[in-house]
């Protein structure tokens, strides 16, 4: 509950701060964010319902319609999120590394002009807009077989009692139990492969390129206040990317482990399959977690979203001055190729 205590009013924050401000000065890494925040937002109202359904032994009291749509939702999330830190993964590629002068002659004409350098233009917005779309798109339909296969179905339990499961059902695909498992096992390695594994190889190779332009940028000009900046930089990007992947990692290793030796893929010991099992409750609650902490990450690297949430709280005066952006640290505001010292999201 306290994951969806914080998500809830973290998540609903991030997105009332980025779409309160004027569309003319609100960037496109702002609109991944707040999408970003949205998928977040439609898995945290859930939570209830989950945390209802665990403390009751996986008796599912809510209906066949609830179990679907929640268990949409949980995939929905996954999805949009992994593709919306993907989406702003390129979009921070394109701003800063094509961006960057690649030689001192560069840097040194870009320092004289406060339209060039990092200061390059924002993503076309009806890019930003396709891009997005693409990414719900995507993510709905991935998510599709957890709103057409789940069910909820009457299973045993100790003496006369029993209980309404909220699970996958095969049936419609699959004639026996040995080609159900081969079922699940396929949608539960395509569900990694594409929610978790290529986003993350794409945020690391993004980032990766970022670290090293940046890194070259800065030891070309050899100030120690860039320096410092720049190790900064590299720090943000590094704590980004860590926290989606570990987060998510332990989920994905353990479920893709246990279905693997489930179809005999994989030959474990039944003391491992056993550990699988006892960790998995805490693997799931992990990856949960991840749906509260990038309001948190926003609030700790971006000063301008600091600001926006003081002021929005009511806990400062509204200065004069052109409102900043959700995204400011990283987005375009290296003026003469400095970078500030304010930090970002990703």
């Amino acid at each position: 509950m306290l994951v969806f205590v914080l998500g809830l009013s973290g998540n609903g924050l991030v997105i009332f701060t980025v779409w309160r401000g004027s569309p003319g000065k609100r960037r496109s890494a702002d609109a991944y964010i707040g999408n970003l925040a949205l998928a977040d937002l439609a898995f945290v109202v859930t939570l209830p319902l989950w945390a209802a359904y665990t403390a009751l032994r996986f008796h599912w009291p809510f209906g066949s319609a609830l179990c679907k749509l929640s268990s949409y939702l949980v995939l929905l999330n996954m999805f949009a999120s992994a593709f919306c830190l993907a989406c702003l993964g390129v979009e921070r590629y394109l701003a800063i590394v094509h961006a960057l002068p690649s030689r001192p002659s560069a840097a040194a004409s870009s320092s004289s002009s406060p339209s060039s350098g990092c200061c390059a233009s924002p993503r076309p917005r009806t890019w930003t807009l396709l891009s997005l779309a693409a990414v719900w798109l995507l993510a709905g339909l991935l998510a599709l077989p957890a709103l057409l296969l789940r069910q909820t179905r009457l299973s045993p339990r100790g003496g006369n009692g029993s209980a309404l499961e909220c699970d996958m059902d095969f049936s419609t695909l699959a004639g026996s139990a040995e080609q159900a498992a081969r079922w699940l096992a396929a949608l539960s390695l395509a569900t990694t492969a594409l929610g978790f594994v290529l986003p993350l190889l794409l945020l690391t190779l993004c980032y990766c390129c970022i670290g090293a332009a940046v890194s070259r940028h800065f030891r070309r000009r050899g100030r120690k206040e860039e320096s410092r900046q720049r190790r900064r930089l590299l720090r943000i990007l590094v704590t980004l990317v860590a926290v989606f992947a570990l987060c998510w990692l332990p989920f994905h290793l353990l479920k893709s482990l246990y279905v693997l030796a489930w179809v005999g893929l994989l030959s474990l010991p039944c003391a491992w399959l056993d550990l699988i099992l006892r960790l998995h409750p805490y693997a799931t609650c992990l990856a949960y977690v991840n749906s509260c902490l990038n309001p948190f990450l926003y609030a700790f690297f971006d000063g301008r979203f600091r600001a926006q949430c003081r002021l929005l709280l009511g806990l400062r005066s509204p200065r004069r001055g052109p409102a900043g952006s959700v995204s400011s640290t990283l987005s375009g505001q290296t003026q003469k190729s400095e970078l500030p010292s304010s930090g970002t999201k990703v």
